[in-house]
């Protein structure tokens, strides 16, 4: 057996090398895996955002056209808060 400068033999430092290799191949693939499933959720919320803008628009074209002037009241009262908010 050879000895290296820092008491381990050449078979002891094969041995880490490769425990260390496996160690790093198998965080690489836990990362890929967690980085697949962010993806996955964040396709999922996209098109769920999507969905929830198309119903608020078919709800708010069939406000204008059922009540149109309580919906520019409520328009209006929703302008009034976010310039507030804006403003402090």
């Amino acid at each position: 057996m050879t000895q290296s400068t820092y008491g381990r033999s050449s078979d002891q430092i094969t041995d880490l090398k490769e425990k260390a290799t496996d160690q790093l191949g198998k965080a690489a693939g836990q990362a890929e895996s967690m980085a697949s499933r962010v993806a996955d959720q964040g396709r999922e919320a996209s098109e769920r955002i999507e969905e929830a803008g198309r119903n608020l628009k078919g709800a708010l074209d069939k406000s204008v056209k059922d009540q149109p002037m309580a919906t520019l009241a409520v328009a209006a009262m929703v302008g009034f808060v976010l310039g507030a908010l804006w403003k402090s």
